[in-house]
């Protein structure tokens, strides 16, 4: 059964845009972690322009795909296979499922990691180092994901329907 022409285009727009945030949070990746993320580097983000500019587009960028493929894509590819969408975690529990994500579990740390770098860097310079590199460490787990979506999708023939 193929999806209504609506929903592929929809389906289409959110795969350009999950591939592009991928590009982005990868290219980022590679130019903040040209080293580890410690503590050090941290205390010195507000001195360091460059460095706390890749910090930001870094978490910006991670939060953003996270969003795009849990809020948008992923319920949009369920309806499109005629799955019942529903809350957050229900929707992870199908991904799981389905293969597109390792673990819905995984994703929820995820998800409280992109908070922790959001709100605590300001206090303590130590739970921002420990969660840039952590975050650092799950971008191949988003990439994963986008790439894992995107490819069932085609595989349907609903990127070039």
């Amino acid at each position: 059964m193929t999806p209504p022409e609506k929903a592929l285009a929809r389906l289409r727009f959110l795969v350009r845009v999950a591939d592009k945030e991928c590009r982005h949070l990868q290219l980022t990746d590679q130019r903040l972690f040209t080293e580890s993320f410690d503590e050090d580097r941290a205390n010195r983000l507000e001195d360091d322009i460059e460095l706390a500019e890749r910090v930001e587009a870094f978490v910006g960028r991670f939060g953003r795909l996270q969003d795009t493929l849990a809020d948008k894509l992923l319920p949009a590819l369920l309806s499109a296979l005629g799955e019942r969408v529903g809350a957050q975690l229900d929707n992870l529990d199908r991904a799981e499922r389905l293969g597109y994500i390792e673990s819905a579990e995984l994703w929820l740390t995820m998800r409280q990691l992109r908070n922790q770098m959001v709100h605590e860097y300001i206090e303590d310079p130590a739970i921002l180092a420990s969660a840039l590199q952590t975050g650092h460490e799950f971008v191949g787990t988003l990439v994963r994901a986008t790439q894992a979506m995107r490819a069932d999708i085609n595989q349907r023939g609903w990127l070039n329907a």
